[in-house]
């Protein structure tokens, strides 16, 4: 005999396999062998949570408050489309119908396809962890998930993935909300961004990583805000067919009905972005609002900058970017493409600068205030500008305005593109996004369409069958 003593406990209550409403429906008690099983050392101190069942949760808090810390968590079994990416079947640690998950100092490890690890459901219902370890091995298997009007409060997290379609940071149909602070989030898998957002998320002083997709995708009338944040991107895999480009930071619609038509918003204040490969933004079939102060952003790839273009997704003819970017004391390097569906709005405020050349074929708007610079590094076209008399140095090149050759040294005042916005989606310029999603899916989620729902703004009810 050794003195390491192993006591196994069976917490049947652990699993939405074994909750009441189940029991009695089938007017029997769940089988012991699908509960989760504890074990717990006397020298030690720790607990080895563990489930293997399809579908199942290691522990769930759907209406309650539950709280779990210095604990190995261990998921395995496998799951389907919606029910996994809507609902959180199949998910480790999993909270809804207004319940409340503590979490903290876990080693949480999951290992089949839609076992994503820590999720939270419906509006009402929360997630706080924090000073814990996430691995995740299988496709569509993101890190933290939130779903349905969800919250999720995660700090000092250290989070792995490495199956396709797999996020650190997921979100899908219905949102909610994410903050996120500290910590280092890196994916390995093919269309895995850090951080994918059909919700509104904030991520504050962490480390970011990708290796093989975009480090953020916004999809929809969503946002992202990155503060202090240091985010390394190099998107070098595919995981659909709709855009040749590869790129950082992705921000477009996909028509999934997995997020709600509308403004789009990438917001970086501080920190660094280095984009490794391609191009740096890239904006498609959506209007989006960008916001940069102070950020180093490095691009190692392609000279674009910036790209708002039709692609694969939405309806040809109406599917272009229609982009709002404001720099505040921000340093810009690099090139601006916009097509004949697309539409940009340039704001150069608070010592900002820009060395690019801007290719147009849509509709381009130009402002500088009077502290900020644009130095020209190849002709470019736009349709309007405002500036002082000393903003554009045009180093050897021409700026066409309204087809007009500028004359260095004057001023200028013009006025900005106007996107009209209207309930049946369309506008002036090009119209918001319209159309059905095409084969191949997003860069996100598996690459399979499947049929949904159109409202991505109202959080999914869970079929009846299913609560």
């Amino acid at each position: 005999m050794t003195n390491k003593q192993v006591l196994t406990i069976v917490l049947c209550t652990l699993l939405a396999g074994c909750s009441t409403s189940q029991a009695e429906t089938e007017n029997t008690a769940a089988p012991a062998e699908t509960a989760a099983t504890v074990q717990e050392t006397a020298e030690t101190n720790t607990q080895t949570l563990e489930n293997h069942e399809d579908g199942e949760h290691v522990l769930s808090a759907e209406g309650t408050t539950e709280s779990l810390s210095n604990a190995e968590v261990i998921k395995t079994g496998e799951a389907d489309g919606d029910e996994a990416d809507f609902y959180g079947e199949n998910s480790a640690l999993y909270a809804s119908d207004g319940g409340t998950l503590d979490l903290s100092d876990l080693h949480i490890t999951t290992d089949g396809t839609h076992a994503n690890a820590v999720f939270s459901y419906g509006e009402g219902t929360t997630v706080n962890i924090s000073d814990s370890v996430i691995e995740t091995a299988g496709n569509c298997s993101g890190g933290i998930m939130t779903t349905g009007g969800g919250t999720m409060n995660a700090e000092n997290l250290t989070i792995h993935t490495t199956g396709n379609s797999s996020a650190a940071i997921r979100s899908d149909r219905g949102g909610g909300t994410v903050t996120v602070t500290g910590g280092t989030y890196t994916t390995d898998g093919k269309g895995s961004p850090v951080i994918y957002s059909t919700a509104d998320i904030t991520v504050n002083d962490a480390e970011l990583t990708s290796t093989s997709s975009q480090g953020v995708v916004v999809e929809g009338k969503n946002s992202v805000t990155l503060n202090n944040v240091t985010l390394t991107a190099d998107n070098n895999s595919k995981n659909s067919d709709k855009s040749p480009y590869y790129q950082a930071v992705m921000i477009y619609q996909s028509m999934s009905g997995d997020a709600a038509e509308g403004t789009a918003s990438f917001t970086m204040n501080g920190g660094t972005l280095t984009n490794k490969n391609g191009e740096t933004f890239f904006v498609n079939n959506t209007v989006a609002e960008i916001t940069l102060s102070d950020a180093e952003i490095i691009n190692e790839g392609d000279e674009v900058f910036l790209r708002a273009e039709a692609a694969g997704w939405g309806n040809e003819g109406s599917n272009g970017g229609h982009v709002t970017l404001t720099a505040k004391d921000q340093t810009i390097t690099g090139n601006m493409i916009v097509d004949e569906v697309s539409s940009l709005n340039l704001y150069l405020t608070e010592s900002s600068s820009f060395s690019g050349a801007i290719n147009s074929e849509g509709e381009v708007y130009v402002e500088l205030d009077s502290d900020s610079t644009w130095t020209l590094t190849g002709d470019s076209q736009i349709t309007s500008l405002t500036c002082d008399a000393d903003s554009i140095d045009l180093n050897g090149y021409t700026l066409y305005v309204n087809g007009e050759a500028y004359e260095e040294g004057t001023a200028s005042a013009g006025e900005a593109v106007v996107v009209e916005i209207n309930s049946s989606g369309s506008s002036e310029h090009g119209g918001m996004p319209s159309g059905e999603r095409p084969e191949g899916g997003r860069p996100g989620d598996g690459g399979t369409p499947q049929e949904k729902p159109t409202d991505g703004g109202t959080p999914p009810e869970r079929p009846e069958e299913k609560q």
